[in-house]
């Protein structure tokens, strides 16, 4: 197969979102169909691409001698593509249940669509540049998003938002011309592109850099102190903060940063550094950090947004690890977390825009109400707790034995962040759930009989979802394997 076919999943969604903001439908089910038509067949081209993946390259733009724009498929670009084309049509049905009480749906779907087509260029660029461009064209095209609501809140969100994205991406530009200079090629290679020569003279200046980098493109991954955005834009419809928080931009980060890391800096190089250990503590600290604040928010969708913060660093520490054990651990990690986190903001999104309820003490007894709701949430919030055998507690496995296996004190450091987190995770998690399931003795059943529950759109999304959760979780040797073959770059 040609992987100029490359292209066609990736422009499809981008001009079917174009499409719905020029034409202004103005019949719901007509643009839910289009966008649901549209969104399906963008999954399906991706998984026959993925089961028949090209051997060459896709060779777009050639701009100036390494300055390529160029696709293909390996293995990073299966599981980062293989989550998307999973979760999008799972996001796009549940927001056509939610977005029929916040309005401006064809701005909404014409914007959600066209992301992604541009999430799909990150996963199957093949070099540096290419990569980088549809990095900052994801900015470009998710501020409409967070500011749907045009409230003051939104916009002050928005400014936060393209404020730390603007400075991450001058860190990544950093990046981005330093394996210009010192690298062989922009395209990604296992092992790193860094001449000997250059490591030679310049290692620690490629250290450095490479610190700078990843706070460049950790800035959509939420890595401190360069969070603060990914609260804010809970402010956003909920299946934005879902898509944010659990698929496209946070994940482009931490998918940025394992390309980085292997495929232009080299693990070999990197291992052992200054640079290293940096970023394995500035991942420890988050990944507390996180929880804590987690913890402490009231705000339920922000207590998630939060949760992310902290689940984000468990990728970047495991992948900082610099080991094929440690890579196979984030990599898992990255899918779980993705099925897990949009799981959870689902329920909260759903319990918000059909009872207008918000905060941790209105969580009481809806699940009287709402049993099927919270049933997904409670599993939902046990895998994220890293409970076995659900799927967190596959991923968190495989985190700690590779911190283990590495040894060195920063790796022993971050594992014992891990184990505060998990405490605190449990705690921040399963206290909405007691709250809904166990409500104090003075609660009125009739307080919540009346509420609107979710309807099918909304609770088929969730049951495939719980049930991924359960299945990859009881079933996942298949799939770490893949990601084992993933880091020992047979793939």
């Amino acid at each position: 197969m040609s992987a100029y076919f490359l292209l066609i999943p990736i422009l499809f969604p981008i001009l079917g979102g174009a499409f719905v903001g020029v034409r202004h439908m103005r019949v719901r089910r007509h643009r839910e169909l289009f966008v649901g038509v549209v969104t399906l067949l963008t999954s399906l081209m991706v998984w026959y691409m993925l089961w028949n993946r090209p051997e060459s390259d896709a060779l777009i733009l050639n701009l100036a001698g390494n300055l390529a724009v160029k696709f293909h498929v390996d293995g990073m670009s299966c599981v980062f593509a293989g989550l998307v084309s999973v979760l999008w049509p799972l996001a796009a049905l549940y927001a056509f249940e939610y977005m029929r009480k916040e309005g401006k749906e064809n701005v909404f779907f014409s914007f959600y669509t066209m992301t992604y087509g541009i999430t799909l260029g990150i996963a199957f660029s093949a070099n540096l540049m290419t990569m980088y461009m549809f990095y900052e064209m994801l900015t470009l095209v998710t501020i409409p998003l967070v500011m749907h609501e045009l409230d003051h809140k939104s916009i002050v969100a928005t400014r936060k938002y393209v404020n730390y994205s603007i400075g991450g991406a001058a860190f990544a530009f950093i990046g981005f011309i330093s394996i210009l200079t010192f690298g062989d090629t922009l395209d990604f290679t296992y092992g790193g592109v860094l001449s000997a020569e250059a490591i030679a003279e310049n290692g620690n200046l490629l250290q450095f850099i490479y610190v700078l980098a990843v706070m460049g493109f950790g800035v959509k991954a939420a890595l401190f102190p360069f969070h603060g955005w990914l609260p804010s834009a809970s402010v956003a419809p909920t299946p934005v903060t879902a898509l944010l928080h659990a698929v496209a931009v946070v994940k482009a980060g931490a998918f940025a940063i394992i390309r980085i890391t292997y495929y232009c800096f080299g693990a070999d190089f990197l291992r052992g550094t200054t640079a290293q250990y940096v970023v394995l503590g500035l991942a420890a600290f988050t990944i507390v950090y996180g929880s804590a604040k987690a913890l402490k928010e009231q705000h339920c969708k922000r207590r998630l947004a939060y949760s992310t913060v902290s689940n984000l660093s468990y990728i970047i520490f495991s992948a900082a690890l610099m080991t094929p054990a440690g890579l196979v651990g984030g990599l898992a990690h990255m899918i779980f977390h993705g099925i897990m986190k949009i799981t959870l903001f689902f329920c909260i999104g759903a319990v918000m825009i059909k009872t207008g309820r918000k905060y941790l003490w209105e969580m009481e007894g809806l699940a009287k109400r709402m049993p099927f709701l919270f049933t997904v949430y409670t599993i939902a919030g046990l895998a994220l707790v890293g409970i076995p055998p659900l799927t967190g507690f596959v991923s968190k496995w495989y985190i700690a034995t590779a911190a283990v296996a590495e040894g060195s004190v920063m790796a022993k450091v971050g594992l014992a962040a891990l184990m505060v987190s998990a405490l605190l995770t449990a705690m921040y998690i399963l206290q909405v759930a007691v709250r809904a399931w166990l409500p104090s003795k003075d609660f009125q059943p009739e307080s919540v009989r009346s509420l609107e529950v979710p309807g099918n759109y909304m609770r088929i999304p969730l049951g495939i979802l719980c049930g991924l959760i359960v299945v990859l979780g009881v079933h996942s040797q298949p799939l770490i394997d893949f990601l084992t073959k993933i880091a020992s770059g047979v793939l």
